[in-house]
Protein backbone atom coordinates (compact mmCIF):
# COMPACT_ATOMS: atom_id res chain seq x y z
CA UNK A 1 0.00 0.00 0.00
CA UNK A 2 1.29 3.46 -0.95
CA UNK A 3 2.30 5.58 2.04
CA UNK A 4 0.74 8.87 0.97
CA UNK A 5 1.59 10.42 4.35
CA UNK A 6 5.31 10.43 3.47
CA UNK A 7 4.57 12.16 0.17
CA UNK A 8 2.33 14.70 1.91
CA UNK A 9 5.05 15.44 4.49
CA UNK A 10 7.59 16.17 1.76
CA UNK A 11 5.10 18.36 -0.12
CA UNK A 12 4.25 20.33 3.03
CA UNK A 13 7.85 20.93 4.09
CA UNK A 14 8.77 21.98 0.54
CA UNK A 15 5.80 24.35 0.51
CA UNK A 16 6.81 25.88 3.86
CA UNK A 17 10.44 26.33 2.89
CA UNK A 18 9.23 28.06 -0.28
CA UNK A 19 7.13 30.41 1.87
CA UNK A 20 10.23 31.17 3.97
CA UNK A 21 12.34 31.85 0.87
CA UNK A 22 9.73 34.23 -0.55
CA UNK A 23 9.63 36.23 2.67
CA UNK A 24 13.36 36.22 3.56
CA UNK A 25 15.00 39.62 3.11
CA UNK A 26 18.58 38.33 2.89
CA UNK A 27 19.07 36.93 -0.65
CA UNK A 28 21.68 34.38 0.41
CA UNK A 29 19.56 32.90 3.19
CA UNK A 30 16.55 33.00 0.85
CA UNK A 31 18.50 30.92 -1.65
CA UNK A 32 19.20 28.37 1.08
CA UNK A 33 15.50 28.07 1.81
CA UNK A 34 14.84 27.70 -1.93
CA UNK A 35 17.35 24.85 -2.11
CA UNK A 36 15.64 23.16 0.86
CA UNK A 37 12.29 23.50 -0.88
CA UNK A 38 13.72 21.89 -4.01
CA UNK A 39 15.21 19.05 -1.94
CA UNK A 40 11.84 18.33 -0.33
CA UNK A 41 10.12 18.46 -3.72
CA UNK A 42 12.62 15.98 -5.12
CA UNK A 43 11.94 13.67 -2.16
CA UNK A 44 8.21 13.79 -2.94
CA UNK A 45 8.87 12.94 -6.59
CA UNK A 46 11.15 10.09 -5.51
CA UNK A 47 8.34 8.65 -3.36
CA UNK A 48 5.99 8.85 -6.35
CA UNK A 49 8.46 7.07 -8.59
CA UNK A 50 9.10 4.39 -5.96
CA UNK A 51 5.37 3.65 -5.85
CA UNK A 52 4.95 3.77 -9.65
CA UNK A 53 2.85 6.94 -9.56
CA UNK A 54 3.06 9.86 -11.97
CA UNK A 55 3.24 13.53 -11.02
CA UNK A 56 -0.55 13.90 -11.27
CA UNK A 57 -0.74 12.08 -7.93
CA UNK A 58 1.36 14.75 -6.20
CA UNK A 59 -0.93 16.18 -3.46
CA UNK A 60 -1.45 19.86 -2.77
CA UNK A 61 -0.17 21.38 0.49
CA UNK A 62 -2.28 20.17 3.42
CA UNK A 63 -4.57 22.24 5.59
CA UNK A 64 -1.93 22.14 8.34
CA UNK A 65 0.66 23.70 6.04
CA UNK A 66 -1.78 26.40 4.95
CA UNK A 67 -2.63 27.20 8.57
CA UNK A 68 1.10 27.60 9.28
CA UNK A 69 1.36 29.98 6.33
CA UNK A 70 -1.51 32.03 7.81
CA UNK A 71 0.24 32.04 11.21
CA UNK A 72 3.38 33.30 9.48
CA UNK A 73 1.47 36.15 7.86
CA UNK A 74 -0.04 37.19 11.17
CA UNK A 75 2.79 36.60 13.67
CA UNK A 76 5.91 36.57 11.48
CA UNK A 77 7.60 33.87 9.42
CA UNK A 78 10.06 32.94 12.18
CA UNK A 79 7.10 31.10 13.70
CA UNK A 80 6.98 28.84 10.64
CA UNK A 81 10.71 28.18 10.87
CA UNK A 82 10.51 27.34 14.56
CA UNK A 83 7.59 24.94 14.14
CA UNK A 84 9.00 23.38 10.98
CA UNK A 85 12.45 22.69 12.35
CA UNK A 86 11.12 21.43 15.68
CA UNK A 87 8.76 19.06 13.87
CA UNK A 88 11.47 17.73 11.57
CA UNK A 89 13.81 17.20 14.50
CA UNK A 90 11.14 15.22 16.34
CA UNK A 91 10.36 13.07 13.28
CA UNK A 92 14.01 12.28 12.54
CA UNK A 93 14.62 11.39 16.19
CA UNK A 94 11.72 8.92 16.07
CA UNK A 95 13.13 7.28 12.94
CA UNK A 96 16.56 6.83 14.52
CA UNK A 97 15.02 5.33 17.69
CA UNK A 98 13.01 2.81 15.66
CA UNK A 99 16.09 1.76 13.72
CA UNK A 100 18.12 1.34 16.90
CA UNK A 101 15.43 -0.84 18.46
CA UNK A 102 15.40 -3.04 15.34
CA UNK A 103 19.23 -3.12 15.31
CA UNK A 104 19.27 -1.35 11.93
CA UNK A 105 22.10 1.03 11.14
CA UNK A 106 20.97 4.67 11.03
CA UNK A 107 21.79 6.42 7.77
CA UNK A 108 22.51 10.03 6.90
CA UNK A 109 19.02 10.39 5.45
CA UNK A 110 17.56 9.66 8.88
CA UNK A 111 19.08 12.76 10.44
CA UNK A 112 17.19 15.93 10.97
CA UNK A 113 16.48 18.27 8.08
CA UNK A 114 17.86 20.90 10.44
CA UNK A 115 21.29 19.32 10.02
CA UNK A 116 20.95 19.36 6.24
CA UNK A 117 19.96 23.00 6.33
CA UNK A 118 22.92 23.92 8.53
CA UNK A 119 25.26 22.05 6.17
CA UNK A 120 23.91 23.99 3.19
CA UNK A 121 24.42 27.24 5.09
CA UNK A 122 27.98 26.31 6.02
CA UNK A 123 28.82 25.41 2.42
CA UNK A 124 27.76 28.80 1.09
CA UNK A 125 30.92 30.87 1.16
CA UNK A 126 29.02 34.09 0.36
CA UNK A 127 26.92 33.90 3.50
CA UNK A 128 28.62 36.06 6.08
CA UNK A 129 29.27 35.10 9.65
CA UNK A 130 26.78 37.68 10.83
CA UNK A 131 24.06 36.13 8.70
CA UNK A 132 24.93 32.67 9.99
CA UNK A 133 24.71 33.98 13.54
CA UNK A 134 21.40 35.62 12.74
CA UNK A 135 20.07 32.38 11.32
CA UNK A 136 21.22 30.43 14.38
CA UNK A 137 19.41 32.94 16.56
CA UNK A 138 16.26 32.47 14.47
CA UNK A 139 16.73 28.72 14.57
CA UNK A 140 16.52 28.92 18.36
CA UNK A 141 13.87 31.62 18.20
CA UNK A 142 10.69 31.53 20.18
CA UNK A 143 8.69 30.83 17.02
CA UNK A 144 7.79 27.22 17.61
CA UNK A 145 8.31 27.39 21.35
CA UNK A 146 5.98 30.36 21.78
CA UNK A 147 3.20 28.63 19.87
CA UNK A 148 3.76 25.44 21.82
CA UNK A 149 3.76 27.34 25.11
CA UNK A 150 0.52 29.06 24.14
CA UNK A 151 -1.19 25.77 23.30
CA UNK A 152 0.11 23.91 26.36
CA UNK A 153 -0.55 26.84 28.69
CA UNK A 154 -4.17 27.01 27.56
CA UNK A 155 -4.44 23.22 27.86
CA UNK A 156 -3.13 23.26 31.45
CA UNK A 157 -5.63 25.92 32.44
CA UNK A 158 -8.58 24.20 30.76
CA UNK A 159 -7.95 20.63 31.95
CA UNK A 160 -7.02 21.51 35.54
CA UNK A 161 -9.88 23.95 36.11
CA UNK A 162 -12.40 21.78 34.24
CA UNK A 163 -11.55 18.89 36.55
CA UNK A 164 -11.71 21.14 39.61
CA UNK A 165 -15.07 22.61 38.61
CA UNK A 166 -16.53 19.16 37.92
CA UNK A 167 -15.32 17.88 41.27
CA UNK A 168 -17.05 20.69 43.14
CA UNK A 169 -20.16 20.38 40.95
CA UNK A 170 -20.35 16.72 41.88
CA UNK A 171 -20.00 17.45 45.57
CA UNK A 172 -22.46 20.36 45.69
CA UNK A 173 -25.48 21.51 43.76
CA UNK A 174 -24.92 25.19 44.40
CA UNK A 175 -24.07 27.58 41.59
CA UNK A 176 -22.17 30.02 43.80
CA UNK A 177 -19.89 27.35 45.26
CA UNK A 178 -18.84 26.08 41.84
CA UNK A 179 -18.39 29.58 40.46
CA UNK A 180 -16.30 30.69 43.42
CA UNK A 181 -14.14 27.56 43.24
CA UNK A 182 -13.68 27.90 39.49
CA UNK A 183 -12.56 31.52 39.74
CA UNK A 184 -10.31 30.70 42.69
CA UNK A 185 -8.78 27.82 40.71
CA UNK A 186 -8.24 30.14 37.75
CA UNK A 187 -6.48 32.77 39.85
CA UNK A 188 -4.42 30.28 41.86
CA UNK A 189 -3.30 28.34 38.79
CA UNK A 190 -2.57 31.42 36.69
CA UNK A 191 -0.60 33.09 39.49
CA UNK A 192 1.34 29.87 40.10
CA UNK A 193 2.19 29.60 36.39
CA UNK A 194 3.19 33.26 36.25
CA UNK A 195 5.39 33.02 39.34
CA UNK A 196 7.00 29.83 38.07
CA UNK A 197 7.78 31.43 34.71
CA UNK A 198 9.15 34.58 36.34
CA UNK A 199 11.43 32.54 38.63
CA UNK A 200 12.57 30.39 35.71
CA UNK A 201 13.54 33.36 33.55
CA UNK A 202 15.16 35.31 36.39
CA UNK A 203 17.11 32.28 37.62
CA UNK A 204 18.45 31.60 34.13
CA UNK A 205 19.45 35.23 33.70
CA UNK A 206 21.17 35.36 37.10
CA UNK A 207 23.01 32.10 36.37
CA UNK A 208 24.20 33.39 33.00
CA UNK A 209 25.24 36.74 34.48
CA UNK A 210 27.25 34.97 37.18
CA UNK A 211 28.98 32.75 34.59
CA UNK A 212 29.74 35.75 32.40
CA UNK A 213 31.26 37.66 35.33
CA UNK A 214 33.34 34.62 36.30
CA UNK A 215 34.56 34.30 32.72
CA UNK A 216 35.71 37.94 32.77
CA UNK A 217 37.61 37.37 36.02
CA UNK A 218 39.31 34.31 34.53
CA UNK A 219 40.19 36.30 31.41
CA UNK A 220 41.76 39.07 33.50
CA UNK A 221 43.71 36.76 35.83
CA UNK A 222 44.78 34.07 33.36
CA UNK A 223 44.58 35.28 29.74
CA UNK A 224 47.10 32.63 28.60
CA UNK A 225 44.89 29.83 29.91
CA UNK A 226 41.80 31.31 28.26
CA UNK A 227 43.73 31.62 25.00
CA UNK A 228 44.59 27.92 25.15
CA UNK A 229 40.97 27.02 25.92
CA UNK A 230 39.73 29.07 22.97
CA UNK A 231 42.30 27.47 20.66
CA UNK A 232 41.22 23.99 21.82
CA UNK A 233 37.60 24.84 21.12
CA UNK A 234 38.48 25.82 17.55
CA UNK A 235 40.63 22.71 17.10
CA UNK A 236 37.75 20.53 18.30
CA UNK A 237 35.63 22.10 15.55
CA UNK A 238 38.05 20.82 12.93
CA UNK A 239 40.08 23.98 12.38
CA UNK A 240 43.80 23.21 11.78
CA UNK A 241 45.82 23.64 14.96
CA UNK A 242 48.08 26.42 13.69
CA UNK A 243 45.13 28.39 12.39
CA UNK A 244 43.15 27.78 15.59
CA UNK A 245 45.98 29.03 17.81
CA UNK A 246 46.48 32.05 15.56
CA UNK A 247 42.78 32.89 15.74
CA UNK A 248 42.78 32.52 19.53
CA UNK A 249 45.86 34.73 19.89
CA UNK A 250 44.30 37.41 17.70
CA UNK A 251 40.99 37.33 19.60
CA UNK A 252 42.54 37.34 23.09
CA UNK A 253 44.43 40.57 22.29
CA UNK A 254 41.12 42.45 22.51
CA UNK A 255 39.69 41.80 25.98
CA UNK A 256 36.09 42.79 25.15
CA UNK A 257 36.08 40.74 21.97
CA UNK A 258 37.73 37.83 23.76
CA UNK A 259 35.13 37.96 26.53
CA UNK A 260 32.32 37.94 23.98
CA UNK A 261 33.81 34.97 22.11
CA UNK A 262 34.47 32.98 25.30
CA UNK A 263 30.88 33.52 26.43
CA UNK A 264 29.67 32.23 23.10
CA UNK A 265 32.17 29.43 22.48
CA UNK A 266 33.08 28.18 25.95
CA UNK A 267 29.89 28.81 27.90
CA UNK A 268 27.48 28.44 25.00
CA UNK A 269 25.50 31.45 26.22
CA UNK A 270 23.52 33.56 23.81
CA UNK A 271 23.66 37.11 25.17
CA UNK A 272 20.27 37.77 23.57
CA UNK A 273 18.75 35.35 26.08
CA UNK A 274 19.60 37.81 28.86
CA UNK A 275 17.39 40.48 27.30
CA UNK A 276 14.16 38.60 27.82
CA UNK A 277 11.73 40.16 30.25
CA UNK A 278 10.82 37.96 33.21
CA UNK A 279 7.72 40.07 33.82
CA UNK A 280 6.60 39.74 30.20
CA UNK A 281 7.01 35.96 30.41
CA UNK A 282 5.04 35.89 33.67
CA UNK A 283 2.17 37.97 32.28
CA UNK A 284 2.01 35.81 29.15
CA UNK A 285 1.86 32.62 31.21
CA UNK A 286 -0.85 34.13 33.42
CA UNK A 287 -3.03 35.08 30.44
CA UNK A 288 -2.59 31.77 28.59
CA UNK A 289 -3.56 29.74 31.65
CA UNK A 290 -6.47 32.05 32.47
CA UNK A 291 -7.91 31.83 28.94
CA UNK A 292 -8.06 28.05 29.19
CA UNK A 293 -9.30 28.05 32.78
CA UNK A 294 -12.23 30.42 32.22
CA UNK A 295 -13.90 28.16 29.60
CA UNK A 296 -15.44 25.56 32.00
CA UNK A 297 -16.49 28.32 34.43
CA UNK A 298 -18.54 30.42 31.98
CA UNK A 299 -21.84 28.46 32.22
CA UNK A 300 -21.90 28.79 36.01
CA UNK A 301 -22.26 32.57 35.69
CA UNK A 302 -25.78 31.99 34.35
CA UNK A 303 -26.86 28.44 35.24
CA UNK A 304 -26.66 25.88 38.02
CA UNK A 305 -27.14 22.17 38.49
CA UNK A 306 -26.96 19.60 35.71
CA UNK A 307 -27.62 22.17 32.96
CA UNK A 308 -24.52 24.11 33.93
CA UNK A 309 -22.51 20.89 34.22
CA UNK A 310 -23.50 19.71 30.73
CA UNK A 311 -22.88 23.11 29.15
CA UNK A 312 -19.51 23.37 30.90
CA UNK A 313 -18.60 19.92 29.58
CA UNK A 314 -19.68 20.98 26.08
CA UNK A 315 -17.65 24.18 26.14
CA UNK A 316 -14.64 22.34 27.54
CA UNK A 317 -14.91 19.58 24.93
CA UNK A 318 -14.84 22.17 22.15
CA UNK A 319 -11.85 23.86 23.75
CA UNK A 320 -10.06 20.53 24.16
CA UNK A 321 -10.71 19.62 20.54
CA UNK A 322 -9.29 22.95 19.34
CA UNK A 323 -6.21 22.44 21.50
CA UNK A 324 -5.76 18.93 20.13
CA UNK A 325 -6.10 20.29 16.61
CA UNK A 326 -3.52 23.01 17.36
CA UNK A 327 -1.07 20.39 18.65
CA UNK A 328 -1.05 18.82 15.16
CA UNK A 329 0.89 21.88 13.99
CA UNK A 330 3.86 20.37 15.82
CA UNK A 331 3.16 16.65 15.46
CA UNK A 332 1.73 16.41 11.95
CA UNK A 333 -0.88 13.89 13.18
CA UNK A 334 -4.52 13.80 12.06
CA UNK A 335 -6.57 16.70 13.38
CA UNK A 336 -9.48 14.37 14.18
CA UNK A 337 -7.30 11.85 15.98
CA UNK A 338 -5.44 14.46 18.03
CA UNK A 339 -8.57 16.52 18.71
CA UNK A 340 -10.75 13.63 19.89
CA UNK A 341 -7.87 12.14 21.88
CA UNK A 342 -7.59 15.42 23.77
CA UNK A 343 -11.35 15.48 24.32
CA UNK A 344 -11.36 11.88 25.58
CA UNK A 345 -8.64 12.38 28.18
CA UNK A 346 -9.99 15.75 29.28
CA UNK A 347 -13.52 14.44 29.74
CA UNK A 348 -12.20 11.32 31.47
CA UNK A 349 -10.29 13.42 34.00
CA UNK A 350 -13.37 15.58 34.62
CA UNK A 351 -15.64 12.53 34.96
CA UNK A 352 -13.33 11.00 37.55
CA UNK A 353 -13.25 14.18 39.65
CA UNK A 354 -17.03 14.58 39.25
CA UNK A 355 -17.51 11.04 40.52
CA UNK A 356 -15.18 11.59 43.45
CA UNK A 357 -16.92 14.86 44.23
CA UNK A 358 -20.31 13.12 44.18
CA UNK A 359 -19.09 10.42 46.57
CA UNK A 360 -17.63 13.00 48.93
CA UNK A 361 -20.80 15.10 48.72
CA UNK A 362 -23.00 12.14 49.59
CA UNK A 363 -20.71 11.14 52.45
CA UNK A 364 -20.70 14.64 53.88
CA UNK A 365 -24.45 14.87 53.47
Amino acid sequence: MVNLKNIQTEVDTGFLYKILSENEKDPNVARVFTEMSEIEHSHALAFLKKNNLDISHLPAPSGRARVLRLIGKIFGYDYILGVLLDTEKSISSSIVKVKRKSNSTPSLSDTSHVTILKNILNNHQDISGSNLARFEKRHRSVGGNALRAAVLGGNDGLVSNFSLVMGIAGATSGQSEVLLTGLAGLMAGALSMALGEWISVKSSQELYENQIQLEMEELETNPEGEEKELALIYISKGIPESQARSMAKDIISDKDRAHEMLIQEELGINVEDLKGSAMEAAITSFLLFAIGAIIPVIPFFFLSGINAVLLSAGFSAMGLFLIGAAITLFTGKSIWFSGFRQVFFGLAAAAITYGIGTIIGVSLG
